[in-house]
């Protein structure tokens, strides 16, 4: 993942999709038409259809369609929840599944001009819910759920930290290698993430002044940095798996989406995980052993974790959004690629779990089993 404006800014979002999915076809031999779809999730560069014009980037024959979905932050893991149920369904055998985002390239919106023959106001970011009901910038939201939450600066600069302090190690140790395809850019291959900092401390994250509120404990340490970045997964049935010859690692058990108010955002995966528990009796996301939750704010992870009593350390074993960034529509896919990862050599039956917050006051919570 490339932070905005940085190692990969001058890719389009498509073409940070396609090698992905040439890579899936080359390591599982699998013939392109065989591909019933191609679904992306993508939240700030919904101009055409970018998961169509992907797929024939890669190289798929043009019988091969593709769908963009826009479930704004949660649009990645959606897109592979959604390839599950039409598998499910009988709508079709093989998917491509995941999201793509390059917020270097999101769109300019403008605002129609306040006065006759006046110039058009340019946009800061798309509407995510009516004025009336509250409409708060991320970063707002952010300080609204620690204020709600009393979650304190130290408590979230040291989760940040933390963040940071497992990434770096994680990618020491080359465990990213397998799940990373180099994008080739106009400078040359990029082979890892840029953001993860390895010299950051409690003291520097202490010294960053607050960035929403004068008082307020959010700051660009304890947030998230905003990147460019793609994740594709294939999504099939254990059958079709078997008749190809594939090995399959993980089943998709369910998936469940839920709202809050917008101006609490933050807190969408608390009432998206109690939906989900509520149709597995016995499924407690304390016990669960492998959890992936998006860091946009250190502020909400907290909170929602705290709500649903799940000690924090026990998430992101291999740091999150805080230190590798979160390129909107493409971070659930990414989570779930994650988990892919962490419980290859997990027990059959473990189960893990992705969670994030989404814009607008929602949240969705995916649970995962390995088979």
């Amino acid at each position: 993942m490339g932070r905005i404006g940085g190692w990969l800014s001058a890719i389009e979002p498509a073409s940070l999709a396609a090698p992905l999915i040439r890579k899936i076809l080359e390591e599982t031999g699998l013939p392109p038409d065989a591909v019933d779809d191609v679904i992306l999730g993508n939240a700030a560069n919904s101009a055409g259809n970018l998961a169509r014009l992907a797929a024939l980037e890669a190289g798929l024959p043009v019988c091969v369609p593709g769908m963009t979905i826009d479930r704004q932050c949660g649009s990645g893991l959606e897109a592979i929840t959604l390839a599950a149920r039409l598998v499910q369904a009988g709508a079709g055998r093989i998917y491509l599944a995941g999201g793509t985002e390059s917020t270097s390239r999101a769109h300019l919106r403008f605002r129609p001009p306040s006065t006759p023959g006046g110039a058009p106001e340019p946009l800061r970011r798309a509407r995510m819910a009516p004025d009336t009901v509250g409409d708060p910038d991320m970063g707002i939201a952010a300080e609204n759920v620690a204020a709600h939450a009393g979650i304190s600066r130290e408590r979230q600069d040291r989760f940040a930290l933390e963040s940071h302090r497992r990434a770096v190690a994680a990618r020491k140790a080359g465990r990213f290698a397998g799940e990373i395809v180099p994008i080739v850019t106009p400078t040359g291959p990029v082979p890892d993430d840029e953001c993860p900092r390895k010299n950051t401390s409690l003291e520097k994250l202490a010294a960053l002044k607050p960035v929403f509120r004068p008082d307020g404990t959010v700051t660009a340490g304890n947030a998230c940095p905003v990147n460019d970045g793609a994740a594709v997964v294939l999504v099939t049935s254990r059958a079709e798996a078997q008749r190809l010859g594939l090995t399959v690692l993980l089943e998709i058990v369910d998936s469940a989406v839920a709202g809050v108010d917008p101006n609490l955002l933050g807190l969408g995966p608390v009432p998206a995980m109690q939906k989900l528990a509520a149709r597995h009796p016995g499924l407690d996301a304390a016990r669960v052993p492998f959890i992936e939750f998006n860091e946009a704010f250190a502020s909400q992870v907290l909170a929602s974790l705290d709500a649903l009593g799940i000690d924090p350390t026990a998430v992101n074993r291999e740091g999150g959004a805080l230190a590798l960034g979160h390129p909107y529509g493409a971070s659930g896919a990414i989570l779930a690629t994650r988990l892919f990862a962490q419980m290859r050599t997990a027990e059959a039956g473990t189960e893990g779990l992705a969670m994030m917050g989404i814009g607008g006051g929602m949240g969705i919570v995916t649970l995962f089993r390995k088979l």
